[in-house]
């Protein structure tokens, strides 16, 4: 017997039709999204409705708008991996840090969870085809054409400036998709910071691998923050335009990750 859980069945209540494969690679092609397409997706299930195959047939959707001829790429975050001592959201008791430390497992890209990054990108970075980068915080994984490119030699320091996936996005204009989320999610942005040096430098402990062994690496970053991004993307879209529309049930927005991240670093200079 199949028993729904209480949020599919606010789904089933709220989508008028079920989503399918097929009719959410319609209303990708519809919103600009199409072959050869070098495609970077941050994502809510929920907000699209009810889909036939759920977080699968979304992939499946995206990977038959690019076609192999095209990339999509994913952040696939595991924000857990890293020094508990810094945790925030939430903290860990102090008594507990050591205990973490010490049997903390290094990551690996081929099992290693995401963490809070929705069902679509977990279900992602399973999926034959997919390459995930080796940055234990903040990876991202890839399909199609451009994939090495884009994640392989993603660094430990800074992994979210010139050297990571993001700087390899911008090199091929590609593009940011914002199915069901809004700019707060969109971390392309964070380029910008890295560009303008408008944050504070810091260090950060990681769990890694090195000749055989787990070891927490000291690496160097910036404190990123997304306080602005809503703003930054408010502005982005009055001035410079998107194309917007539904994908299933969820707005979404489609536009140039190169021209996005030129505007936040020209935001960020003028505040």
């Amino acid at each position: 017997q199949y028993f729904t859980t209480m949020s599919e069945e606010s789904a089933i209540r709220n989508t008028p039709f079920p989503q399918t494969r097929k009719s959410l690679a319609r209303d990708l092609e519809a919103l600009g999204v199409g072959e050869g397409m070098t495609l970077l997706v941050h994502s809510s299930l929920g907000k699209i409705g009810w889909i036939s195959g759920g977080p699968v047939a979304v992939v499946q959707a995206l990977m038959d708008s690019v076609t192999e001829k095209g990339t999509v790429i994913m952040p696939t975050f595991s924000t857990d991996y890293s020094n508990p001592e810094n945790w925030q959201n939430p903290p860990v008791p102090k008594e507990w840090v050591q205990t973490i430390r010490e049997s903390m497992p290094a990551y690996n890209p081929e099992y290693t969870p995401t963490r809070e990054m929705g069902r679509i990108p977990e279900c992602f970075r399973d999926f034959p085809g997919v390459t995930r980068s080796n940055h234990p915080l903040l990876s991202f994984a890839a399909w199609g054409r451009n994939k090495d490119f884009l994640i392989r030699n993603h660094q430990l320091d800074y992994p979210l400036g010139e050297t990571s996936p993001l700087g390899r996005i911008y090199d091929l204009d590609g593009y940011v998709l914002l199915l069901g989320v809004s700019y707060d999610k969109n971390t392309s942005f964070h380029l910008a910071e890295y560009r303008t040096g408008i944050r504070k430098e810091i260090s950060c402990e990681l769990p890694v691998t090195e000749e055989g062994k787990r070891i927490w690496k000291v690496c160097r970053d910036i404190e990123i923050c997304e306080s602005d991004f809503i703003a930054i993307g408010e502005d982005f879209e009055r001035e410079i335009g998107i194309k917007k529309g539904c994908v299933g049930m969820a707005e979404s927005r489609l536009f140039s990750q190169r021209k996005a991240v030129d505007f936040a670093a020209a935001w960020f200079r003028k505040k």
